[in-house]
């Protein structure tokens, strides 16, 4: 088949810039490493029913060796991926990388790390897109289309006060007990949380309520973690075999890209290796539209700079968002029983306004189903068998408030490449702003005090600040800005570099608001599609 575009990556931005190419007739080939994942085990068991009925539930829940522990002497994190979930950071060419400050995460998967996401789904408003070179208005109809694609659900309620109500959002799925009673209090509270710049309402989510196609509504399974055995939470590969019928697509896994070819200033072909084996293998193209993500993205440029014989540039302005994980005892739900009928991810969203639209933070609130208990019971300060007995009664009243800080490009953080006899390593340096410990401690400040008026105790020192890169929302090394130097994009993702070359992943946002980045990913790439490419 003849292509007109080739694109490097089957995650959520490369699969919604093929999709909106396809429709506008244009004919793509995608290059993907493609991991599959697993095929879900007892699809129609909930967790509980999934425990009694497996052969081995110690080696699904926590993996061959118990890898999936939490171990005490490990303070970086309250939770792990589970190992149903493995293959979406399977390296099968693992890559040499020197980081500082930053711990990354890469994904090779079919449908790339939103294989792992759990659906939260929150448009950038105009003063969040203010450093962009385009406004909400260029990109709503995308958002609409995007939403209405993966079945993003929502409701009009005060979170619209900070993020625009688009087009394509259907009912939510049902609220557990803790999250409605959480949401009851909110709305007698909530003239005095106003004082705190606050608001709560139902997250915006990438699940479907009800069946559609192939994927079915929420059947309350309380197995999110562990990946969603009825396709209601959205991922990138039912997008993918959506395309794998269209006969203007082919699809070409087990390839890993590793770096494109120039000639006269534009990219002539791209060169992968096959993973089984390691076998070259050369693709001429037209128009090359890297969707590999903003880490394996910048790896290609650097490496293709370099074989062109030019010096390897420093990318700089890498970004994250900052995330503190906030757990705390509602009391009124001491000594409730656990449902094990519920939807088992964020179902709640709180914003909090600090002034400028990068002030703003976002939060979005867990209450604990059947996520795994150990590191939660080996953090109290009790015995194990106090802590277990402990634990049985506050069960449903424990919950997580994972807050998300915006990120803003700095020259210090930054991704290059060192080559040396024949081998390469990606070299990723990040150094937080110096003002961010006392932002963090004010925002925790205000979160416990709302949650306190909300009857809740977020013991101040169970608080967890996540390493950089644990985020998985990584932006900024080919900003797209209406005029800029050689290494950034211009306001449709194309290369200041080369002409035929376009990002269309985090590579190219020149700012990174506090909410979550995919759905944005989606709409910009989806919008990027739908410009002359000539």
């Amino acid at each position: 088949m003849k292509t007109d575009v080739l694109v490097v990556g089957s995650g959520a931005s490369g699969v919604h810039f093929a999709r909106r190419a396809l429709a506008a007739g244009r004919r793509v080939h995608m290059l993907d490493v493609g991991i599959s994942k697993p095929t879900p085990v007892l699809p129609e068991a909930n967790f509980i029913e999934l425990k009694d009925q497996l052969a081995d539930p110690m080696d699904y829940f926590l993996g061959q060796g118990n890898s999936a522990l939490i171990l005490p002497e490990n303070d970086d994190e309250y939770y792990g991926f589970p190992p149903s979930k493995e293959f979406v950071f399977e390296d099968p060419q693992p890559q040499v990388v020197r980081s500082t400050g930053f711990a990354p995460l890469f994904s090779f998967a079919k449908g790339g790390l939103a294989e792992a996401w759990t659906g939260g789904s929150y448009p950038f408003n105009d003063g969040e897109l203010a450093d962009f070179p385009f406004g909400y208005a260029d990109i709503e109809k995308h958002y609409s289309d995007v939403s209405d694609h993966v079945g993003i659900s929502g409701s009009r309620d005060d979170l619209s006060q900070v993020m625009p109500f688009h087009g394509g959002i259907g009912e939510p799925v049902d609220l557990d007990a803790h999250a409605l009673r959480l949401l009851e209090r909110y709305q007698k509270k909530k003239v005095k949380l106003a004082a705190d710049s606050f608001v709560m309402g139902r997250a915006r989510l990438a699940v479907l309520a009800q069946d559609r196609g192939q994927r079915q509504g929420c059947r309350q399974l309380d197995r999110c973690l562990w990946g969603c055995p009825t396709g209601s939470i959205y991922t990138p590969s039912w997008t993918l075999n959506e395309l794998l019928q269209h006969e203007n697509f082919h699809y070409q896994p087990g390839l890993k890209v590793k770096y494109f070819q120039i000639e006269d200033a534009r990219v002539s072909h791209v060169v992968a290796h096959e993973t089984a084996g390691g076998a070259e293998f050369r693709v001429a193209c037209e128009k090359l539209v890297l969707a590999a993500g903003t880490l394996e993205s910048a790896r290609i440029f650097l490496k293709s700079i370099h074989l062109d014989g030019e010096a390897i540039p420093q990318l700089t302005g890498l970004m994250d968002n900052r995330q503190v994980l906030m757990p705390f005892v509602n009391f009124s739900m001491l000594g409730k029983k656990w449902d094990v009928e519920s939807y088992q991810y964020h179902q709640l969203a709180m914003g909090l306004d600090l002034g400028g639209p990068m002030d703003y933070v976002h939060g979005l609130v867990t209450t604990l189903k059947s996520a795994l208990i150990h590191p939660v019971v080996q953090s109290l300060p009790f015995s194990l068998a106090t802590s277990l007995r402990f634990f049985r009664e506050m069960h449903t009243a424990l919950g997580l408030v994972n807050i998300n800080f915006s990120d803003s490009p700095r020259a210090a953080n930054a991704i290059t490449l060192e080559t040396a006899r024949g081998k390469d390593r990606l070299v990723i340096h990040y150094e937080p702003d110096a003002s961010e410990p006392q932002r963090v401690a004010r925002v925790s400040k205000i979160f416990r005090r709302v949650l306190r008026r909300l009857g809740c105790l977020a013991p101040q020192g169970m608080s967890h600040l996540r390493p950089m890169g644990a985020s998985v929302h990584y932006a900024g090394t080919l900003p797209m800005k209406n005029k800029g130097g050689p290494w950034t994009l211009d306001s449709h993702g194309r290369s200041r570099v080369f002409d035929n070359l376009w990002f269309v992943d985090g590579s190219g946002l020149p700012a990174l608001p506090a909410k979550n980045l995919t759905f944005t990913l989606m709409a910009n790439a989806s919008r990027i599609a739908e410009v002359d490419f000539s």
